[in-house]
């Protein structure tokens, strides 16, 4: 029976290299331990959820919520914490109850988006890289205690020192990081060059103009923003450049209903992810494994 197993895992792989993504459908999971189970099944233990940028509650252990941001929102296309230099190889989505309305999740093939790219674009992000720019808590965004999972400093700073992120303390015990990742990447089992940054979602021009304006009033630098993305070396990107980047990733998406039970596995370089609005009771946890990164 556990050379089946393998077997069919093997293929599974396989097929993951190939297509980036797949869909169980009808394997009848029940419940979240189930599912954590099936993920876990894979070889490769599950990931706690660190330096994470959204709320999220954990279900068991590896398992957690969805993005909890409110239902009337979308979450653009990404790759799951490609704000950072250490990030999943794998991730798992499993549908406990799709919504009444909307809800999907929808994924891209991140080697296509790369292609389609404009070259210009394309060759600054991976010359230059991306600055991620945080700064926690001040009710502004996700406090510090809660993104590292610790109420120590000195925890903090040895977690910040070994990840290559600088951390600086700030006035009324809140903290600002700085972090320079990469803006391509390289799959390392398939050799594929993919579109693999956050820059679209930390940069100030995801935010509504208004909230964006009020924001800047608030705290009257960029980098005082609770999260900015600038160019490797500091530079700022353009509000034009990121419309265009957007403008590619929208054309890859491909969206499909969920049904309760589905499984999605997907490959999280390969492919990115994304949540549609929605209506009425929605729950979809997740797992990730395989930790990757560049140090």
């Amino acid at each position: 029976m556990s050379e089946a197993v393998s077997e069919v895992h093997e293929m599974i792989e396989r097929q993951l290299y190939g297509c980036g993504g797949i869909l169980f459908r009808d394997f009848h999971l029940d419940g979240a331990e189930a599912f954590r189970s099936f993920a876990a099944s894979f070889g490769h233990p599950l990931l706690a959820y660190e330096f994470g940028s959204t709320p999220r509650s954990q279900v068991s252990s590896g398992v957690y919520t969805s993005t909890e941001y409110p239902p009337h929102q979308s979450i653009p296309l990404h790759n799951e914490q490609a704000y950072t230099r250490d990030w999943p190889m794998k991730i798992w989505f499993y549908c406990q109850q799709p919504a009444q309305q909307g809800g999907e999740t929808p994924i891209a093939d991140s080697r296509l988006i790369h292609r389609d790219m404009p070259a210009a674009i394309r060759n600054r992000f991976a010359e230059k890289g991306v600055m991620y720019v945080r700064n926690y808590g001040a009710g502004l965004d996700v406090d510090w205690r809660q993104v590292f999972g610790t109420d120590s400093k000195a925890e903090v700073e040895a977690y910040c020192a070994a990840h290559s992120i600088v951390c600086e303390w700030k006035d009324g015990d809140e903290l600002r990081t700085r972090q320079v990742c990469q803006g391509t990447a390289v799959h390392p089992v398939t050799g594929d060059v993919v579109w693999f940054n956050q820059a679209h979602l930390f940069h100030v021009s995801s935010l509504a103009p208004d909230v964006r304006e009020s924001l800047l009033d608030i705290v009257g630098d960029p980098l005082e923003l609770p999260r900015n993305a600038f160019y490797g070396d500091g530079s700022p990107i353009d509000d034009e450049t990121l419309t265009t980047v957007r403008g590619v990733l929208d054309r890859h998406k491909i969206v499909f209903p969920w049904q309760a039970g589905d499984v999605v596995m997907l490959d999280n370089m390969l492919t990115a992810h994304a949540r549609e609005p929605f209506k009425g009771p929605r729950r979809v946890i997740v797992a990730m494994a395989q930790a990757h990164g560049l140090h």
